[in-house]
Formats: structure tokens, sequence, C-alpha cells
């Protein structure tokens, strides 16, 4: 059928099975190719394409909420719910997002691009449905790694609790973005090799109530026996011991046995999980087999081959290899070193690490909070914990940071990968937040290179600080390509530089915006207008000393960070000069504005919200002119 002509999920009603197999490889087909385009997250979705049919074909969305946990495996959804013909546009700049959008369709009912919620999101959905007397499902899709979160654990619990129905799909492909680890992937490995517990338990309860029952003994012996079974068939019936009806394992290709499944858990009382088996990557070779998350997510690649489509001339090294690879070489001359990651050991790149040093690398899995007390608990006992953490993912463990870490005065080193805007993901994982969150944190030091050498001279003096906490901020994507010195040094805590004096105005910025600042200066020059460029590569503590000089000399000031403007950096330079007594100091500043950034090439996002060159010329060249003015 034509995909494109999709409105909603309602014409797979009438087809059959054989017809529904049919559609399953045309979207496969479609995914594969639109996605060869544009990039996105193709092993998740071809994992569910048979999943997320037979939940529209059996539920009437979005009278019944499905839920998608991360959303990142809302593609097939998104077509069955007529999007299809926006897929050319996927995770571009005013394109359809690449998680569920509340916006987008009424289809959406939750939003989400940080795993764990979907439990806790669909409890609150279930109770609001029974206060309301309504009747419809509530169907949270929630994958083996995202089970692994802290905050999932909480909702099973309370789930379990409260006794609420509810179909919880426990979507099980063995991977998040890499492979799973940890004791719960293990109880769900012996889960899926146990067979088919609840329609033996079943047979079971009926055998037995055509025994004649005598007195409360053969009752209480039926009870016993039905235990010793739970217990014989699946090791720790996990899920059954906290109030849910379990069913499963379901192979989540074949829709049989999906609708068998369904139907059952429809007329099932209480809180019921599906536990269904799917392949990710199924249908395209390179993404079938891949076992490290390289095809969770990606860039555009070649249909017939599975090559990524690379630049054609080469490529400084990516950041996050920059750092990792840094921490790596410290760690052979230092046995304190530790790395830790909560279940991002692609993107932090720290494959190379792990090979070298296995003993001394923790992936965590999806637990940030409990990857922040780790490296705390690490800290106490004097070793160097390297956490490396996506700034988006930070935010999920502010009171680690703050009551686990900082309060002691824990040496910990944060690296914050992709700070900054990260594009095509969009607001949910736009990194600019920690600057303000983490800035008024005691004890704590904050740092952002404007270059991948300052950025290996960063790593050293975070992992021979010893007075804290240090965090490092830096971008997705690669470094600027600039020489690399061969002996790593240590900076002095607090300190800026100047990359250009000047005495009409000056530029305070960091990180990525030091070119653009070190630009507009360049075209200010040639209208007259003297502009001192710094650095402030140190954004706590501030290097005082030099912004006390440059506001004696009583010149104004342009702040300029990729980071929200509330509580950031700018906000910092202001509380100074009010706090000493400045007030007269003319200061204005360039940021992120109060709003979520939505998906995009970070070009475009910038020049939206006028983050530009132009725009750092249009403010230097008022601030100069008031100055002439008042002179």
């Amino acid at each position: 059928m034509d995909l494109l002509t999709i409105k909603d999920p309602s014409f797979l009603k009438g087809m059959s099975n054989k017809e529904l197999e049919a559609l399953s490889q045309e979207i496969r087909q479609f995914l594969i190719e639109k996605l060869s385009a544009t990039g996105g997250h193709i092993g998740p979705n071809l994992g569910v394409v048979e999943l997320t049919i037979a939940l529209h074909k059996c539920f009437d969305s979005p009278k019944d909420k499905i839920l998608w946990d991360v959303g990142h495996q809302s593609y097939v959804h998104k077509i069955l719910t007529g999007r299809a013909c926006e897929f050319d546009t996927l995770r571009q700049f005013k394109g359809l997002c690449g998680f569920p959008k509340r916006i987008e369709s009424e289809h959406d009912v939750w939003e989400t691009g940080h795993s764990s919620t979907s439990l806790s999101a669909a409890m609150g959905m279930a109770i609001a449905r029974d206060l309301k007397k309504e009747k419809n499902f509530v169907l949270p899709v929630i994958g083996d790694g995202a089970l692994t979160g802290g905050m999932a654990l909480e909702a099973l619990n309370h789930i379990g609790h409260e006794k609420k129905d509810m179909i919880v799909i426990l979507n099980d492909n063995e991977m998040s973005i890499a492979p799973n680890v940890g004791a719960l992937h293990n109880i769900l490995s012996q889960l899926r090799t146990a067979g088919k517990y609840q329609w033996v338990k079943d047979e079971l309860e009926v055998l037995l109530k055509k025994v004649p029952a005598v007195g409360g003994v053969l009752a209480a012996t039926a009870e016993r026996i039905k235990d010793s079974l739970k217990y014989l068939l699946v090791s720790g019936m996990f899920f059954e011991e906290l109030g849910f009806t379990y069913l499963g394992p379901i192979d989540g290709h074949n829709f049989e046995d999906l609708f068998e499944n369904f139907s059952y858990a429809k007329k099932t009382e209480g809180p019921v999980l599906l536990h269904v088996i799917t392949k990710k990557g199924k249908g395209f070779k390179p993404a079938e087999t891949d076992k490290t998350g390289t095809w969770h997510g990606t860039g555009p690649y070649k249909m017939d081959t599975g090559d990524f489509v690379k630049p054609n001339k080469k490529q400084p090294p990516a950041w996050s290899s920059l750092v990792s690879e840094t921490v790596r070489r410290m760690a052979r001359s230092d046995e304190r070193i530790v790395a830790i990651t909560p279940a991002m050991p692609v993107g932090s790149k720290l494959e190379g690490f792990a090979k070298e040093f296995p003993d001394r690398m923790y992936d965590v899995g999806i637990a940030e909070q409990h990857a922040a007390t780790v490296a705390a608990g690490l800290a106490t006992q004097n070793m160097k914990p390297f956490l490396a953490i996506y700034s988006t993912f930070l935010q999920r463990a502010y009171d680690q940071v703050v009551h686990d870490i900082a309060r002691q005065n824990l040496n910990v080193f944060i690296g914050i990968d992709r700070a900054g805007l990260v594009g095509a993901d969009g607001e949910t994982h736009q990194g600019v937040f920690d600057i303000a969150f983490l800035r008024h944190v005691p004890n704590i030091v904050l740092m952002m290179p404007k270059d991948e050498n300052e950025g290996q001279h960063m790593v050293y003096t975070a992992l021979t600080y010893d007075d804290g906490p240090i965090a490092m901020r830096f971008p997705r994507g690669n470094g600027l390509g600039v020489p690399m010195d061969e002996e790593l040094r240590s900076l002095p805590i607090g300190s800026w530089e100047v990359l250009k004096e000047g005495d009409d105005a000056a530029i305070l910025t960091f990180g990525t915006t030091v070119p653009m600042a070190m630009e507009a200066a360049e075209i200010l020059g040639k209208q007259g207008i003297s502009v001192k460029v710094v650095n402030a590569r140190f954004i706590k503590p501030m290097d005082e000393k030099m912004l006390s000089g440059i506001l004696h000399e009583n010149i104004p000031i342009l702040t300029i960070e990729e980071a929200i403007l509330q509580g950031g950096f700018g906000s910092a330079v202001l509380e100074y000069a009010h706090d000493k007594g400045f007030y007269y100091s003319q200061i204005d500043r360039m940021g992120i504005p109060d709003q979520f950034i939505e998906h995009g090439d970070v070009g475009s996002l910038l020049e939206e919200i006028g983050l530009t060159t132009e725009e750092a010329v249009k403010r230097v060249s008022i601030l100069a002119r008031k100055k002439q003015q008042r002179a």
C-alpha cells in the first residue's frame, strides 16, 4: 500500500495477518530508504515494526494511550498515524521530530527523549482515567535497557502496589544504546529462555479445579505447587512478585503470538507485563548484526552496503574521542583513574579505555544518579573517577552532584559531553542547562575549552586537581583541527586568557562561541571599533582579577555563551559587577533565550535565536556608541 496516504491507524482493523506481514516489509523498506538520507534511529525502529502494527490493530489510539519510552522507537507509530509524508524532513529544522511530539499528533500522548519515564507517566494517566470513570487501556512500551533506570523500578513498585489496570509492553531486544548490563538484564535473559510460564500455570489451575477439595489442605497444597512451578519455570519471577501478571516471552515479530497475548491481557484485571522479544535492526543486515550500538542512531548511510556517508575531507578528532583518549593516556601512569558511564560507552568513545583497562571501566546502565554516586564513593577512597555523561543526562543526576559529590568536596572529574546545541535530537537533548544548574553549587569548578589542544590540557588539569569536583563541558562533533602539544600541562584554576587586545569594548566568551567572537571583533575593527576578546575558559571560578580590570577600564562588555542565559555565565558577570559596586557598567548578554530549542541543524538554530556573528557585531556597536555618547 502507499504509506504516504495513511491518515490514521483504523485501516489496520480489517487486514489479515498475511497483509500485515506485507505491510511490515513495506514499512521496513520505507525506513531504510528514508533514514539513509536523513539519518536517525534506524535500529530501534526496525525492531518494533510488527509490535507497533499489532498495538494499533488491537487497541484504539488515541483513546487508548500508547506511551513510547525514550521515544526513538516511535517512527513506525508516526507512519501509522499519518506522518509518513513528512519523513524527508525527519529531525531537520522545522521538520518532523525524531521523538513523540504532542503538537504533532493526538496519537503522541507522551513526549520523551530521556529513558525510564513512561511507566510513571502511564501510572498518572491510569489514575486520571479511574478518577474520571473512563474506560481505556494504558500501554507504556519500555525497553529492557530503560527498565534498568531507577525511575522505572520505582514506577513498577507503585503500579504493582496500586493494582491499576495497565498493560506494560517490555520490548526486549537485549540492547539499549549499548549492550545492556546489570542483574536485571540477567533476570530478563532467564525469562527469555523460560518458556510460556503463564500458559502452564493456567493449565495447572484448570486441572486442580477438577480435583474434589478435601478441606483446605489440598487448596494450600495446590498453591504451593503453583508457586513451586513458578520458580521452577522462571527463576525468581521478578514481575509476578511485584504484583504484575507476567505474559511471555512473546515473539515480537509474530502477529499471531502478539494478538493472542494482547487479547489475554485485555481480559486480565490489574497490571499486566507482556515480555516481547524483538530483534533490533530487523530486516537490515548491518543493523541486525550490530553488537555495539553503532546502528542505534546514525547519520546518512548507503542502503546497498550499509557504509556511512563520510565527509570528503579528513575531520579533526571528535571531542568525545579527544577527551576519552586523554583520560586513557593519563590512566597509563595513574592507576587511580576509573571511567564510569551511564550506558554511553560508545557515544563517549570509551571503547579504547575499556579495552586497555577493563577493570577500571564501568558501564552502569541507564542509571545516571547511580553513576554519579558511584563516582563519589570512588573519590572517598582516593581514586580518580572520570564520569563521562552527556549534558542532557547530567540533569538527571543533579541531586547526586549537589548532595553526594560537591557537598563532600570530592575529587570527581565530570566530563560533560554534548554541551551546547546538539541539533537533530532536539529539545530533549540540547545541552544548554548545565552551566545554570552547576554554577551555583559550592565547591565545583566548571570550565570549557576553546579548542581541542586546550581541551587536552583541561583533562590533565581535572585529573591532577585535588581540591574538589571539577567539570569540563565540551560540544558534540569535531574539534577545530588545531596543532596539539605533545606534553600535557595544568591550567591555573580560574584563569582566563586575552585572545585579542582592544579598548572600546570587550567580548567575554568560551568554547564554541570563541570563533564567533573573534570574527565579530575583526569586522568591528574594520569599522574603527577596537574590541578585546577574552577566552573566559573558567566559568567558575571566574578570573576576577581580569574581570575587575576590565570593569575598572569602564569599557562595555558583551558576554556570549551557547547555554541558557538565566543563571548562566553572563549572569555571573552581572552578579560580580553588582557585588563589587560597578553599578554603571554596560554589560550585555547573548545566549540561549528562555525557551526549549527544537530540532534542526545547529547553524539554523543559532540563526533563529540570534546567536550569530552579525548579532554580536550589532550588540557591540550599540555598546561602543553609548560609550562614546557618555564620553
